[in-house]
């Protein structure tokens, strides 16, 4: 039988498992697949509201629009795919406000981001690893480790931290190790750490090293130590006992931090190299990353592009291209990471800003858009850039598997959202070349 959908929200469900085909109540699959997108956003915005919330910052407005989304997403209360469509770019510009919440519950806590450049080696001495995104954790963990011998590493999407002035005044914050968050169990088997999960894209652990991670905030795992509230006593406690690490320099550094205000200061400059036809292009490739073959599209791009283009990386999706040593363009870098998934607001700030620099609109610029994504917030940002306007995307490795032809035929039709292909047919392709 094909699976055109999957529901099994009410008891009508095809016998009492789930309608498969269409609903039993008469909802159509294209509906059925537009309610989970809608689904996937509420998820997104709702992880990027809980750590704007955490910083004591709220909006009544985003609140309202989650209970509003959500009702439309209940069995028998709308069949309306084409409101449904609606209701996502709604979402996806409500995302947009609750990145720049976010953002500005980041900046106003921690200060703004600056570049700097985040040691991948390890000091001697005691070790914490910090995964997931949360900030506000990070802090409260530094402030209690300060004046001793246990050093705090960042994982995944907390590299991000060491941009905030805020975050790295902390001496004992000290560096990054490791990828993305799908090397997880063979990054912590290899560190003798206590490890800390912060948020989601935390995997439950080996048997290994279960006994010495904790889980706080919205992250919890079977079997592993949940520490409510900000005391990381126990964290500290047991980093202290475990073996101390020797001090061993990293094979690379990783530059982070560059925010819209520093990107901002560098216009005059860009557009003087773009005039002058030293920049030909400019692309974001980044974005949620998967574990996957496929995934490897993403380094050998960005290996092929010619060097007279730039790149801006944000996400986990960063760690496929980061470590690459690509220069720069007269004083402007060729690879420029502007920080975690949430802060994809700061990259549609540059374009923003980019565009205004030129006097074009967005969708005139130089600018081309290479995502990667895995899961609910890296829908509920292709649907923030959908409903900016942004249109050519090439997503991948695989399109999400709620789109069917129906609602495909919509974003081509509509966005010339495209499916990532080989390197050098998608450069050819964006470069015209």
């Amino acid at each position: 039988m094909a699976v055109n959908m999957f529901c099994y929200q009410c008891s009508q469900a095809m016998n009492g498992e789930a309608c498969l085909v269409s609903g039993v109540c008469g909802k159509e699959p294209t509906v059925a697949r537009l309610q989970d997108n809608l689904v996937y956003i509420l998820k997104g915005i709702s992880a990027y509201y809980y750590h704007a919330k955490e910083l004591g910052y709220v909006d009544e407005e985003i609140a309202a629009y989650l209970a509003r989304g959500l009702y439309a997403t209940l069995t028998n209360v709308n069949f309306d795919a084409e409101d449904f469509v609606k209701l996502a770019i709604e979402a996806g510009m409500m995302n947009f406000r609750v990145m720049q919440l976010l953002k500005k519950a980041h900046i106003e806590t921690y200060g703004e981001p600056t570049p700097v450049e985040v040691e991948t080696g390890t000091r001697e001495g005691h070790m914490i690893i910090v995964t997931g995104h949360n900030l506000k954790v990070l802090e409260e963990l530094l402030k209690q480790v300060e004046g001793t011998d246990v050093y705090v590493y960042t994982h995944s999407e907390m590299l991000p931290a060491h941009g905030y002035p805020g975050l790295r005044k902390y001496k004992n914050l000290a560096g990054n190790l490791g990828g993305s968050w799908f090397d997880q169990r063979e990054l912590f088997d290899k560190y003798p750490a206590a490890i800390l999960g912060t948020s989601n894209c935390v995997l439950i652990p080996k048997e290994s090293y279960r006994d010495r991670m904790f889980t706080t905030s919205i992250a919890k795992l079977p079997g592993v130590k949940h520490i409510d509230g900000y005391d990381y006593s126990e964290v500290i406690s047991k980093a202290k006992s475990l073996p101390r690490v020797p001090s061993q320099p990293g094979h690379f550094k990783l530059t982070t931090g560059y925010s819209t205000s520093v990107i901002k200061s560098l216009a005059g400059r860009i557009k003087e190299l773009v005039e002058a036809g030293k920049i030909r292009h400019f692309l974001v490739v980044g974005g949620c990353d998967t574990p996957t073959k496929r995934g490897l599209y993403y380094r050998e791009f960005v290996q092929k592009l010619p060097k007279d283009t730039i790149v801006i990386t944000l996400a986990c999706g960063k760690f496929r291209i980061n470590d690459l040593q690509l220069g720069d363009i007269e004083g402007i870098p060729r690879l420029i990471d502007v920080g975690q998934c949430n802060d994809t607001i700061v990259a549609i700030e540059i374009a923003m800003a980019l565009a205004d620099t030129f006097g074009v609109k967005v969708n005139e610029l130089p600018l081309s858009l290479v995502l990667t994504w895995m899961e609910q917030k890296a829908v509920a940002i292709l649907w923030t850039l959908l409903a900016l306007g942004l249109k050519g995307i090439y997503i991948g490795p695989v399109l999400p598997a709620w789109i069917n032809a129906d609602i495909l035929n919509v974003l081509v039709r509509n966005y010339n959202l495209k499916l990532i292909s080989s390197p050098d047919e998608d450069i050819k392709h964006i470069l015209k070349i």
